[in-house]
């Protein structure tokens, strides 16, 4: 590049001054001297910053425990993620909106904490109440018994199946 702007065959002048343009341009957002220095170490504090930030973050995140009390002894569950309790014990925070206990049944009262879905009220697998059965079997109809004894003599044998030899085939019975 800079050898055709002195060379000796030489470049017209409209060319040299795109040719001077092009190598501003690619120089254009890079930084020189002081200003690249401190650029360079507002980086490098900037990385570190963030890297121990997130490390930080992330250990004390996996570390975090339950805050529920069951007995007066705090639960050792880990806590699930953006929240402070277990999924045990979700349904005790009272801000969030994902989970509520499970109804269950009038003989057996359950407290399970179920992802609020679509349904209005939510429930365990335990206490799911199904549909009601969409195929009805059809009822089998009583044949009269004098049906069911039929004469035998209204059936062909075999012999009278096949055809005869005086009619063609397309013609007997």
């Amino acid at each position: 590049g800079s050898s055709l702007l002195t060379g000796p065959e030489g470049l017209m002048a409209k060319e040299r001054e795109n040719l001077k343009r092009l190598k501003c341009l690619r120089r254009y957002r890079q930084r020189y001297g002081v200003e690249a220095l401190l650029h360079r170490q507002l980086k490098e504090r900037r990385m570190l910053a963030t890297d121990g930030a997130a490390q930080q973050a992330h250990t004390t995140r996996s570390s975090q425990r339950c805050l529920a009390f069951v007995d007066d002894v705090r639960c050792s569950n880990q806590s699930l993620p953006m929240t402070r309790h277990c999924l045990a014990h979700i349904c005790q925070d009272t801000n969030q909106t994902l989970f509520k206990p499970c109804q269950g049944s009038e003989e057996v009262p359950c407290n399970k904490p179920v992802p609020v879905s679509l349904s209005e009220e939510p429930c365990c697998p335990l206490h799911l109440r199904l549909p009601p059965q969409m195929y009805v079997p059809e009822h089998v109809l009583a044949v009269p018994e004098e049906l069911e004894a039929a004469p035998t003599d209204l059936y062909l044998s075999a012999a009278e199946l096949q055809p005869t030899e005086s009619l063609p085939l397309e013609f007997s019975d």
